[in-house]
């Protein structure tokens, strides 16, 4: 049993006159050769998964069917309406929370920094009047 792990042999690198580095591959085991579809079976054409779903080529113009395109004109416009409601449902829900926010972040300001008598900051404040009658 060998125990050595696989390498691959490495293929030389040959070079053309100018320079320019190409690689030979290993022999191949047998020639290799163009294929040939048989006569027997049809050739595929490879088509775009897409054609799949197109309506089929006539060399005939089709009637117009106006009636399809005005339905599907009308269903895309009411996709869009739907769509723009909800952006500004949301839109108004937004401005609406920033704007609850900003009333309740203003009224915090007042409540601590803003005085209902009038006198200004401070707190309690002693006052000392001294009177005296000169005229007596």
């Amino acid at each position: 049993m060998n125990h050595t792990p696989y390498t691959q042999p490495a293929a030389p690198v040959l070079h053309t006159p100018d320079g320019t580095p190409y690689y030979a591959a290993p022999p191949q085991i047998a020639p290799l050769t163009l294929y040939q579809p048989s006569a027997v079976l049809p050739v595929p054409v490879a088509q775009h998964p897409a054609a799949a779903y197109l309506p089929a080529q006539t060399d005939a113009p089709g009637r117009d069917v106006w009636p399809a395109r005005l339905l599907a004109g009308g269903v895309g416009i009411g996709a869009a309406g739907v769509g723009l409601g909800f952006l500004l449902q949301t839109l108004a829900a937004a401005t609406t929370g920033l704007g609850l926010l900003a009333a309740v972040l203003a009224l915090a300001w007042l409540l601590k920094n803003g005085s209902s008598s009038g006198s200004g900051r401070g707190g309690a404040v002693n006052v000392q009047v001294n009177v005296t009658n000169r005229n007596r």
